[in-house]
């Protein structure tokens, strides 16, 4: 077994809404000391994501860190997503930030995310802030 198999097994439970599997694929991986990528960590985080499990994505997208594995846009939407998901707009907006920091380009899903997590909670202000920044960068929506 390879990444490629185990990334497929995990976009699967993804797919299909089984985080738990997903995780258990995930340290099946581990396990068998497979390498896992960005693809493997957006995959299960987005399995979490999927089924509302926000605290979880947030421990993988750690995890990502601590294994040295680079974050890219999509993994960044997961996680930014899991917290839209589950009314953590504060740490949506924190993610949010943190792609730059991490040099990893903003996109339309990226903006929409951290957006809707503000208007989920009522915070119009930040949501039109996101709304001004997304233009200033030619993100179309």
């Amino acid at each position: 077994l390879d990444t490629m198999t185990f990334g497929a097994a995990i976009s699967a439970c993804e797919k299909g809404g089984e985080w738990e599997k997903a995780l258990h694929y995930f340290g099946e991986m581990e396990q068998s000391m497979v390498q896992s990528n960005a693809i493997t960590f957006s995959a299960l985080i987005s399995a979490c994501e999927t089924c509302g499990e926000w605290e979880k994505a947030l421990h993988m997208f750690k995890s990502m860190a601590q294994s040295k594995v680079a974050f890219d846009t999509v993994t960044f939407g997961a996680v930014i997503s899991a917290c839209e998901k589950c009314g953590e707009w504060e740490r949506a907006l924190l993610l949010f930030g943190a792609m730059a920091r991490c040099e990893v380009e903003c996109n339309a899903i990226t903006y929409n995310a951290a957006i809707s997590a503000c208007e989920k909670a009522g915070e119009w202000k930040q949501a039109l802030q996101l709304l001004h920044g997304m233009s200033c960068s030619k993100v179309e929506p």
